[in-house]
């Protein structure tokens, strides 16, 4: 449904024709609706009109600032049956994004109960398994034959995240085993439930990663992780659609810090002016005054450029030749070493398949640019010097990109940090050195 119909009924106040249309529209769909609409009355409205529990829905899709509006301008009683909607993880996500008044309104209208699992849930460290599971699943016990467990599904089934993955849990609620409802659905009503269930549990602890924990996602093509405490006690689960909204986060993350800005959980219209400044700014400052060294080193070279002023020229050519290489290296390690290709262990195998890469592509370069030099200057010479130091530069840009990265990930570091602004920056003092060392060697300057 087009927006502007939207605005049309709403306008006309066809409410029921409305209705009927959103009630068959997609909860993600109807959110993006409510964010692009500027009227807050016409928001109030639409929102109104969805089915109880497409409203829960709806509103977990939507973006913080509008929900933020959307909570101003609800009752007790209609905030309360979009709360009762929402599963465990999103609630404490919700908590998390507003602010101290809002949160205040959201405690006060949730049961006792949820209340305390919510406050278990914020004492996770941000990041954490903890912080994202939801603490609504359906667990069954061994004993159970495959009608009993299918009748429990049916009665809790309503209130948990999933109930396509099952988990058997002890008296102790310690995790013995995990069983698809498929499997239960086609078993025979005597089967028991631990003679179906599968024993090889591949979990995760409450305080492990959640990039971590996103990954085993992508290997094991889960659609659930069981979390688990020390004492291996199932306190929640993560769900696909969470791993891919960490998945998300992580890389922007990765993006901004690649582009030397420092991370922010906002959106780009929701980061103000001065933010999105102060986001930028430190880094712009470090690599502007780091790029003094560059000019120190150019300004050691005043008696070389006077004999043959020819060799600025390519100065430009040389820097960023050198910073394209370190970024293309550094592009592909990161990535590998976001997609676990890449191992610590394997630095002396990466720096020299990227020597011999650098090699191969520092040749190709020297050899088109001495043509280019040959036709248009007819000097062998500078030409020479040109080749050799493409050759040099290439192989250190690209060997710099590959070792930072990897050096950054030894650290404990995010190696996203050493992406192209740092490396073109290192890249452009070595690039320089290497030009009128080669110069200065074969020109005799």
């Amino acid at each position: 449904m087009e927006i502007e119909e939207i605005k049309r009924l709403v306008e006309t106040k066809k409410f029921t024709v409305l209705k009927n249309k959103l009630q068959g529209m997609n909860s993600a769909d109807i959110s993006e609706i409510l964010d692009e609409l500027e009227d807050k009355e016409s928001v109030i409205i639409v929102f109104r009109l969805l089915p109880k529990e497409k409203a829960g829905m709806t509103f977990s899709h939507m973006e913080s600032d509008m929900r933020q509006k959307l909570i101003q301008d609800l009752t007790d009683a209609e905030l309360k049956g979009v709360l009762d909607e929402l599963f465990m993880d999103d609630t404490v996500d919700l908590i998390e994004e507003m602010p101290s008044n809002v949160v205040k309104r959201i405690l006060k209208l949730v049961n006792k109960e949820d209340r305390n699992t919510i406050n278990e849930l914020l004492k996770y460290p941000e990041d954490s398994a903890g912080s994202i599971m939801t603490t609504e699943f359906i667990d069954l016990k061994e004993n159970m034959t495959a009608e009993q467990a299918l009748k429990r599904i049916r009665k809790i089934g309503t209130d948990s995240e999933t109930i396509y993955t099952c988990y058997v849990l002890t008296e102790k609620r310690i995790l013995k085993g995990i069983i698809n409802i498929k499997d239960i659905l086609i078993a025979p009503k005597e089967k028991l439930i631990k003679e179906l269930m599968e024993t090889n549990i591949i979990s995760a602890n409450t305080l492990e990663d959640q990039e971590e924990v996103a990954k085993k996602f992508d290997k094991y093509d889960f659609y659930a992780l069981p979390v688990v405490d020390n004492e291996s006690r199932l306190v929640g689960i993560i769900t696909v659609d969470d791993a891919i909204n960490v998945l998300q986060d992580e890389a922007q993350e990765d993006f901004e810090k690649m582009a030397a800005i420092t991370p922010t959980e906002e959106g780009y219209f929701e980061t103000s002016v001065w933010k999105h400044a102060k986001n930028r700014i430190v880094w712009l400052l470090i690599l502007m005054l780091s790029a003094a060294i560059t000019g120190n080193i150019l300004a050691q070279y005043e008696a070389a450029f006077a004999v043959a002023p020819l060799l600025v020229a390519f100065i430009p050519m040389i820097m960023g030749t050198g910073g394209n290489c370190g970024s293309q290296s550094s592009t592909l390690i990161i990535r590998g070493l976001a997609t676990d290709e890449i191992k610590l262990k394997d630095i002396f195998r990466v720096i020299w398949k990227e020597i011999r890469v650098a090699f191969i592509v520092g040749v190709a370069l020297a050899i088109v640019n001495a043509i280019r030099v040959i036709i248009q200057y007819r000097d062998i010479q500078l030409a020479a010097v040109l080749g050799i130091t493409l050759i040099v530069t290439t192989i250190i840009s690209k060997v710099l990109g590959c070792v930072l990265p990897m050096l950054a990930k030894r650290l404990k570091l995010d190696p996203a940090i050493m992406a192209a602004p740092l490396i073109t920056t290192l890249v452009d003092v070595c690039s320089i050195l290497v030009y009128f060392q080669v110069a200065t060697s074969i020109m005799g300057l």
